[in-house]
């Protein structure tokens, strides 16, 4: 039964733009975006206790099968931007994020979306939620018990 939980669950970590991620203007390459979301979703799962690690001591990995990414403003090099990733709480057995990468100015310069779904170590597609995030939900105040 859902909750009725009202507070965003998100983490919001820096990044420093690399010379490598660059293109040789100095401007963030478009692909290296789709990079910070993941170091972003990574710094969210060890905030909120649902790593990559814990999925993994539970015997399930979350591959992405959607990805969407939306350029608004470039980064440089040397700029610290800030990435927001937020939980989007869904019934389905998927995890869905949204993100935010604000410029050192505070201006959003892009945003985006992944999917990810639970798939046993084995390599069965999970269709209901697994065990542990269920425990999770619960703990974030997302699921009643």
């Amino acid at each position: 039964m859902p909750s009725k939980h009202k507070e965003e669950l998100s983490f919001t970590s820096e990044v420093r733009v690399r010379f490598s991620e660059c293109d040789p203007l100095g401007i963030v390459w478009h692909g290296n975006y789709i990079q910070f979301f993941e170091d972003a979703r990574e710094a969210f799962g060890r905030h909120h206790g649902i790593s990559y690690l814990d999925q993994k001591a539970n015997n399930y990995s979350t591959p992405i099968v959607s990805s969407k990414c939306e350029h608004k403003l470039p980064l440089a090099y040397g700029d610290i931007a800030r990435v927001k990733a937020t939980y989007i709480d869904s019934a389905a057995a998927k995890m869905i994020f949204k993100y935010e990468i604000m410029n050192p100015q505070g201006e959003i310069v892009c945003t985006g979306e992944t999917v990810q779904v639970f798939v046993e170590l084995g390599g069965e597609l999970s269709l209901t939620l697994p065990d542990f995030f269920r425990k999770w939900k619960i703990k974030v105040g997302l699921l009643d018990e």
